[in-house]
C-alpha cells in the first residue's frame, strides 16, 4: 500500500473529477443520549446532517448526494431537505441504513450514478465541518491515488497502560483520520464485496484490498460529534469563523455581426444578428465572470482565458462562469447574490428573463431568488442605441472566511 500526506493547497486549474457523495446519517447515537439522533440536532440554525448535505450539493463537481437514514426519522429528514433550493435538491436521494455502518454505506453504494460519477466521497453526518476546500483536495488526490481521506497529525503525548505499567507510545507518523473518505468508483465497488460487517471505516477495507491511499490535510472542524458536549464545542468552533463580504463589478461589450440570434446568460434569443467574440460572446456571463473575479481580487476573465488561445474558440461561457464560481468555493466562500444589467435596444430580454436567471443560478449553485437579470436602453444614444452591439454590467457579492482574504 502506498501512502502519503498532502497538505491541501487549492490548484488554480479547474477540478475535473465528478463525484457522488454518500452521507451516513442512520446511526442511533446511543452515546449522545439526546431526544433526537445527533444528526438531526440543531447546529447553528440547521440540523447537523444538513451541513454536510449543503457542502456536497453546492459543489460544482457533485452530481449526486445519497443520504443514508434511519427510516423511522424519514419525515424529519424530508422536512429539512425541503428547504434546500430545488435545483440542488434534485441531486439528493435517500435510502434506508443498516445495522452497521458498513452496511449503511453499501446501501448507499447501490444508488450510485455509475454512468456519470468518477469518484465517491463517503461522509459521516456527525462531522458537520465539511468545506469545498476539503472536497477539492480529495478530488485532486484521486487524480493520483485510489483513495484519500483528511487526517490530522496526533499532537498529544500517547501512553499505554497495561495493569500497573504505564509506558510511552511514539506519536511519530500517527494521524487521526477523518471523513469524507474518497475513492475511485471502481475501487470502491471492489472494496464492498465479501464480508464487510466488521469494517469501522472505509480505509480499513481499502487497506485490505492493497489500494494506493493518501491522506490530505484535515481540519478540527471535521471533528466528530459523539457526546452532548461535542455539539456545544462544534457550535462554538463553526460559529467562530469570521467572515467578510466582498463585492465585484464587471462590464463587457460585444458588437453585432451577421447571424440569427444571440446567447445571453446561456439562453439563445432569436435576433437579426449575433454577437461577435472569440467564445460564444455571452456578454452577460462575461460581465458576471469578471464581477466574481473582481470580488476575489483574482484578475479578470482575460487573465484566465486568453482570447488569443484557440482552445476557447467558440467555447460556451458557462465554462468561464463555472471557473469563477469554483474559485470562490476554493477559498471556502459562497456567492451571496448577483445582479446583471443588459444595455441594448434589441432583442427584448424580459420574455427570457426567468430562463436566464434559472440557468445562471444553476451554474453558480445558488437559489434563483439570489439572481437578478434586467435590461435597459440608452434612449437611442451611443453604440447600443444605434443597435451596433450589447453592453452588460454585473455586480456580485460574496462571503469569505476572513483568513481567506489574503492570497
Amino acid at each position: 500500500m502506498q501512502t502519503g500526506f498532502e497538505t491541501y493547497c487549492p490548484k488554480t486549474e479547474h477540478v475535473k473529477e465528478t463525484f457522488c457523495g454518500i452521507i451516513v446519517a442512520a446511526g442511533s447515537g446511543t452515546r449522545f443520549k439526546g431526544e433526537l439522533p445527533k444528526q438531526l440536532c440543531n447546529l447553528n440554525g440547521i440540523p447537523v446532517f444538513l451541513h454536510s448535505v449543503n457542502a456536497m450539493v453546492q459543489h460544482p463537481q457533485c452530481i449526486q448526494c445519497i443520504l443514508v437514514i434511519d427510516e423511522s426519522f424519514r419525515e424529519q429528514f424530508e422536512v429539512h431537505l425541503s428547504k434546500v433550493p430545488e435545483h440542488l435538491r434534485d441531486k439528493i436521494k435517500m435510502v434506508e441504513g443498516g445495522s452497521e455502518r458498513a452496511i449503511s454505506v453499501y446501501n448507499g453504494i447501490r444508488l450510485i450514478d455509475h454512468k456519470h460519477s468518477t469518484g465517491v466521497l463517503i461522509q459521516d453526518a456527525a462531522r458537520p465541518g465539511l468545506t469545498a476546500g476539503v472536497i477539492n483536495s480529495l478530488l485532486q488526490a484521486l487524480e493520483t491515488y485510489d483513495g484519500a481521506a483528511p487526517a490530522l497529525p496526533v499532537s498529544d503525548s500517547l501512553k499505554r497502560m497495561e495493569g500497573a505499567f504505564i509506558g510511552s507510545v511514539a506519536r511519530d507518523n500517527l494521524y487521526r483520520i477523518q471523513t469524507p473518505q474518497a475513492f475511485r468508483k471502481a475501487c470502491l465497488l471492489d472494496m464492498y464485496t465479501g464480508d464487510i460487517s466488521a469494517a469501522t471505516d472505509d480505509f480499513t477495507l481499502a487497506e485490505a484490498k492493497g489500494l494506493s491511499l493518501t491522506m490530505v490535510s484535515g481540519s478540527e472542524a471535521l471533528g466528530k460529534i459523539t457526546y452532548q458536549e461535542d455539539l456545544t464545542f462544534m457550535e462554538k468552533l463553526l460559529s467562530g469563523v469570521q467572515h467578510v463580504f466582498r463585492s465585484g463589478l464587471g462590464y463587457d461589450v460585444h458588437a453585432f455581426e451577421d447571424g440569427d440570434g444571440v446567447i445571453l446568460c446561456g439562453t439563445f434569443i432569436p435576433h437579426r444578428g449575433k454577437l461577435k467574440g472569440h467564445s460564444d460572446a455571452d456578454v452577460a456571463w462575461h460581465a458576471l465572470t469578471d464581477a466574481i473575479l473582481g470580488a476575489l481580487a483574482d484578475g479578470d476573465i482575460g487573465d484566465h482565458f486568453s482570447p488569443s488561445d484557440p482552445q476557447w474558440k467558440g467555447a460556451p461561457s458557462s465554462v468561464f462562469l463555472e471557473f469563477a464560481a469554483n474559485r470562490v468555493r476554493e477559498r471556502c466562500g459562497e456567492i451571496v447574490n448577483v445582479d446583471i444589467t443588459l444595455i441594448c435596444e434589441a432583442p427584448k430580454v424580459k420574455p427570457h428573463r426567468d430562463v436566464m436567471r434559472t440557468k445562471t443560478a444553476e451554474i453558480l449553485g445558488i437559489p434563483v431568488s439570489d439572481v437578478a437579470v434586467k435590461a435597459t436602453t440608452t434612449e437611442r444614444l451611443g453604440f447600443t442605441g444605434r443597435e451596433e452591439g450589447i453592453a452588460a454590467q454585473a455586480i456580485c457579492s460574496i462571503r469569505l472566511p476572513s483568513h481567506s482574504t489574503a492570497d
